[in-house]
């Protein structure tokens, strides 16, 4: 019988390519603000799972959402903008 190690190149070839390329670095750079919106946004909703939210507590929320949104609106912004290839005008 032989052992799923001695297999392991066969089924799951190692690759120099496991590492993320500039553009993928890149991309993930350009999310990040969202990202940490998200993520701020989650933290304020986790604090009040199991309490009724104060008005401190909703006012954190929706300053978390709004920020989600500014995030989205600056990251669709920077893609259509960088989509757009020198039109001659």
């Amino acid at each position: 019988m032989k052992s799923i190690a001695a297999l392991q190149n066969l089924v799951t070839p190692w690759s120099d390519g496991l590492e993320p390329s500039d553009a993928e670095l890149d991309a993930i750079d350009r999310e990040m603000p969202l990202v940490l919106a998200k993520v701020e946004l989650l933290d304020a909703q986790i604090m009040t799972i199991d309490r009724a939210p104060s008005e401190v507590d909703e006012r954190r929320i929706r300053r978390a959402r709004n920020r989600v949104l500014a995030a989205r609106r600056d990251l669709a912004n920077r893609a259509v903008g960088s989509t757009v290839s020198g039109d001659a005008a």
